[in-house]
């Protein structure tokens, strides 16, 4: 099975990084976020990636084009450019299988999608979409299992929203009583990992939001809503990015569940 990874978008809101690389290679840890979502995916044995390319997409493109020199040692004769590397020096390899799709630069993400569908075979049933963004400890197989009971078209992960804002708890008297820093809501989101059966590329429409496309489906009753009740954090300020870098320091960073 693969996964489009909607990795297009310049990321305005995180300017102070994405202003020089694109939104999904802020770095978490030593590496960029979307390869935290790989390794997520990759943890449950899917590891065929679809980038749905767009802002900066040379700079995403140099990244795991150039990994190997990147995560080895190695030796560069400058005047044949013959290199030999010294793979017996990497403790780690990742295993994925990449394709590369350059969909535009202002490609709206459901117009992204549909640009991906010559690259999912007509043999598999069913693909993964998800935001190049955001982590989770969600299971990825209960939400295949649970795509495949309902037997809808598609499948969305429901996450619970954190506010960025402080409430004020308030008396009847008007007097405050305390206050609750950033509480996780009791309502649902899109936590953007998300299944969908191959037809869904015909609710689709160029130039516009993939959420017209969920409420076609939903207006039809073939949109399901996969309930997470656990970790799942989403970078779109500076500070986000700062508060998950945090997560990462702790050694044990509730979305790595790979060794």
């Amino acid at each position: 099975m693969k996964v489009i990874i909607l990795c297009g978008g310049a990321g305005t809101r995180l300017k102070e990084e994405s202003e020089y690389k694109p939104k999904p290679m802020v770095y978490v840890g030593n590496q960029p976020i979307i390869w935290h979502i790989m390794k997520i995916y990759a943890h449950y044995g899917i590891n065929e990636f679809i980038f749905a390319l767009g802002y900066k997409a040379d700079y995403i493109k140099d990244f795991f084009l150039n990994q190997k020199a990147f995560t080895s040692d190695f030796t560069l004769d400058t005047k044949s450019h013959s290199t030999k590397y010294y793979l017996e020096n990497r403790t780690k390899f990742d295993d994925f299988k990449i394709t590369f799709v350059d969909t535009g630069l202002e490609t709206l993400p459901g117009e992204r999608i549909l640009r991906c569908q010559k690259y999912i075979p007509e043999t598999d049933t069913d693909f993964m979409v998800t935001y190049g963004d955001g982590v989770t400890n969600l299971n990825i197989k209960s939400l295949l299992t649970f795509h495949k009971k309902q037997k809808t078209i598609g499948t969305i992960s429901g996450v619970h929203p954190r506010t960025k804002y402080g409430l004020v708890n308030v008396r009847n008297d008007s007097l405050v009583s305390g206050f609750t820093e950033k509480p996780v809501l009791s309502d649902w989101v899109n936590g953007g990992f998300m299944v969908f059966k191959r037809n869904f590329f015909s609710y689709l429409r160029p130039g516009e939001f993939e959420h017209e496309a969920f409420r076609r489906l939903a207006k039809i009753k073939q949109l399901s809503l996969y309930r997470h009740e656990g970790f799942w954090f989403a970078v779109d300020t500076y500070k986000e990015l700062e508060d998950l870098n945090a997560m990462w320091k702790d050694q044990n960073p509730p979305w790595k569940i790979w060794k």
